[in-house]
């Protein structure tokens, strides 16, 4: 059953929603059934049913750099995206063939969303060098990203915890 919380760890970073949200990569559906659908199928981290004027169905993927570098030579724009679309693809079949109900309701609840944000949580360390003050740039990132899932949202967002609070609907420490 996908466990519904207000408060996720997702490494060393603490999410606190407003309303119950999920960790989607730790589903029965998405380890035990659609994972077989062939190799290399992908998730995001964490999936959440914002409640606001529109509910919305928030896609969101974590990548915590502060101790280890970025070594995967795939952009990170591109894992993201593959995330997406299978994320997706996995609530849908989700929806109609999780053999849990509390799955498959709450996959339904996320594909009957009015909308679909997609968020990428790139945290970073605070310096690297003079040069190149921050290894990975976000706002390349967020360009890229948002010419890859344009059709899915096209205003992806890429955040860290100093710019959570204000453009998203749940805090991150």
């Amino acid at each position: 059953m996908p466990v519904l919380q207000k408060i996720w760890t997702e490494g060393a970073l603490t999410f606190t929603f407003p309303t119950d949200a999920s960790k989607y990569d730790e589903w029965s559906h998405y380890r035990n059934q659609f994972i077989r659908i062939g190799q290399g199928v992908k998730a995001v981290d964490l999936v959440f049913l914002g409640k606001a004027d529109t509910p919305t169905c928030w896609l969101i993927e974590v990548k915590d750099y502060r101790l280890h570098t970025r070594t995967k030579p795939v952009d990170l724009a591109d894992e993201v995206a593959v995330k997406i679309r299978d994320t997706l693809a996995g609530l849908l079949s989700a929806k109609w063939q999780a053999s849990d109900h509390d799955e498959r309701n709450y996959a339904g609840k996320l594909v009957g969303a009015a909308r679909v944000r997609v968020v990428l949580h790139l945290e970073q360390p605070t310096k690297t060098s003079r040069l190149r003050p921050r290894a990975i740039e976000p706002d390349k990132v967020a360009q890229k990203l948002k010419s890859l899932v344009k059709s899915i949202d096209p205003h992806p967002l890429v955040l860290d915890t100093k710019t959570t609070a204000g453009k998203a609907g749940w805090i991150v420490v």
